[in-house]
């Protein structure tokens, strides 16, 4: 009897354990400085939303709604994978965005997921009718009132069968480089493809974190890195270029987050 009770309070520790890491949602915030953040757009607030995967946060995705709105962003971005090609439900997630566009402008660029569904056309044009900004290979000025402005990028996954380098000649076309330039990007593993085109600040996700996340060596493995990735979670620089990686927030083939919680980041301009 004392070893039913033992394995119960075993059993029932790892459900807790397991639901806290996949459904516990965290706030990681950033600042960016840097001398080309124009001075109206200091303090200005950028929130990401990255594989959301078809996740449940809540009645009504209430629970990642209400952080997203707490975070008071002036735009919010959506880098990719807000389906899961696996389990397609792509009215899920609309549950969740049609909130979001009501808390602030949203930009939307797809990842391997949207691409693996071959539902592409349909996901964009479902995300335009409620209010998204979608961004397929291509640029947009963010103005302020007083005239000072930013580039906001996007580009595509490659698993469309477009090289990097290729979708960012196109939509880097008309960008006025001496501005700041801001990328959204599903892939943090083209990095160093980020930087040698002078991207200044690089939005990316699709690592999930490394799925396990070992103390004091980081995530076990991604997909496009594999084991021991480099790029799973929180600021990379290199050059001029800043790239910050989410750890995201739903699941996909692997069913668990381990030590490696849902996360939504929020990243705060600074003019130097």
């Amino acid at each position: 009897m004392k070893k039913l009770i033992k394995l119960g309070f075993l059993v029932l520790g790892i459900y807790i354990f397991l639901y806290v890491n996949n459904n516990w949602i965290v706030t990681t915030e950033h600042i960016y400085e840097s001398e080309k953040v124009p001075e109206s757009f200091d303090g200005f607030r950028i929130t990401q939303i990255s594989d959301l995967h078809d996740a449940v946060f809540g009645n009504n995705q209430e629970r990642l709604v209400e952080k997203v709105r707490k975070t008071h962003p002036n735009v919010i971005f959506i880098t990719g994978d807000v389906i899961d090609s696996n389990r397609y439900n792509l009215e899920q997630s609309l549950v969740a965005v049609r909130q979001l566009v009501n808390i602030a402008e949203v930009y939307y660029v797809i990842g391997n997921h949207e691409v693996a569904s071959n539902k592409v056309d349909e996901i964009y044009e479902a995300m335009q009718e409620v209010g998204v900004h979608v961004m397929p290979n291509s640029s947009v000025t963010l103005r302020h009132e007083d005239g000072q402005s930013i580039s906001l990028i996007g580009i595509e996954d490659p698993l469309n069968g477009h090289e990097t380098q290729e979708m960012l000649n196109s939509a880097m076309s008309k960008v006025d480089k001496e501005r700041l330039m801001i990328l959204l990007a599903h892939r943090p593993e083209k990095f160093n493809t980020y930087v040698a085109n002078g991207i200044d600040l690089v939005f990316a996700g699709h690592a999930h974190g490394g799925q396990i996340r070992i103390p004091g060596i980081g995530g076990l493995v991604a997909p496009g890195q594999g084991f021991f990735p480099k790029y799973t979670a929180g600021l990379y620089e290199d050059g001029q270029t800043t790239m910050n990686v989410s750890r995201g927030l739903g699941n996909s083939g692997v069913p668990y987050r381990i030590f490696n919680l849902p996360e939504i980041v929020v990243m705060e301009l600074k003019a130097e």
